[in-house]
């Protein structure tokens, strides 16, 4: 599933249509394609993106919310549009360029009250300007539940998936089976502030890159790491190979559901 900076690259994508005049829009697939009859020539005014979740906005109608989930995607192009193929749930298409999306396990067309249900219900998001991280941790510092679980709850932190929650745990030599309550107050704003900075470079380069400069391929001459997800990263997906750091294999279980990664020397309970 993407993780929340490919969700806010996409809507940076999508703003490349907005304020176009006959944009069409049109749900090949069929199954958005009353709301497409809706919004088509009608103008896309605004794209937003909270945690994992994309908003498009036509203000005479109202928002597209889309959510990826495992199998979505989205593919830009050129003009002219190729004929679309029927897995096509919508297209955004003008006499310059087009936009497909496919697959995702969300793509409705919702009113401004629902939109502000969904974000109510979201935690702070760490590439948002309006996001509080106190609001998180008064979640964290309250719960039993271990940082590792947290950090992957929406509802606690939006768009931290499997590999940021793996890698700044690991930056910051945090147990990820810590209590949430027992991270402290300064833990967290480090936590935060390296999220949001990582983030950030996720959006800017549209892949994951966790490793310090002093850790590189080029700076430690090992090989890169070669992995469909791209990215030089210090623990995920690397069980069983050695910490960049100290040498201690690497290690993995299920978590809540997903594959956690860990080095239990760097990352050991204080």
């Amino acid at each position: 599933m993407p993780e929340g900076h490919t969700i806010h690259r996409l809507a940076q994508d999508y703003a490349r249509f907005t304020a176009r005049t006959a944009l069409r829009v049109t749900s090949p697939q069929g199954k958005f394609a009353d709301a497409a009859a809706l919004l088509d020539r009608t103008e896309l005014t605004a794209t937003e993106a909270h945690g994992k979740h994309l908003f498009l906005g036509f203000a005479a109608t109202g928002w597209v919310h889309i959510h990826l989930g495992l199998f979505g995607k989205v593919a830009f192009g050129d003009a002219p549009a190729p004929p679309p193929t029927d897995t096509v749930r919508l297209r955004l298409a003008d006499e310059t360029a087009y936009v497909d999306l496919r697959g995702p396990t969300t793509c409705a067309l919702i009113t401004e009250p629902e939109k502000r249900a969904i974000h109510a219900r979201l935690g702070p998001d760490p590439l948002r300007a309006d996001a509080d991280p106190a609001v998180a941790y008064r979640r964290i510092s309250r719960s039993r539940t271990t940082i590792a679980a947290l950090l992957m709850d929406q509802k606690v932190v939006a768009g931290v998936g499997n590999v940021y929650r793996a890698e700044v745990l690991f930056r910051h030599g945090i147990d990820p089976y810590r209590p949430g309550r027992d991270l402290t107050p300064a833990a967290w704003d480090a936590l935060w502030a390296d999220l949001v900075d990582l983030m950030r470079e996720g959006v800017r380069h549209n892949r994951i890159d966790t490793v310090r400069p002093a850790h590189t391929p080029e700076a430690m001459g090992r090989p890169p790491r070669v992995d469909d997800h791209g990215g030089e990263v210090y623990v995920y997906r690397r069980a069983g190979q050695a910490c960049h750091l100290c040498g201690t294999p690497v290690r993995t279980a299920a978590l809540a559901g997903r594959n956690l990664f860990w080095c239990p020397t760097c990352q050991s309970v204080p």
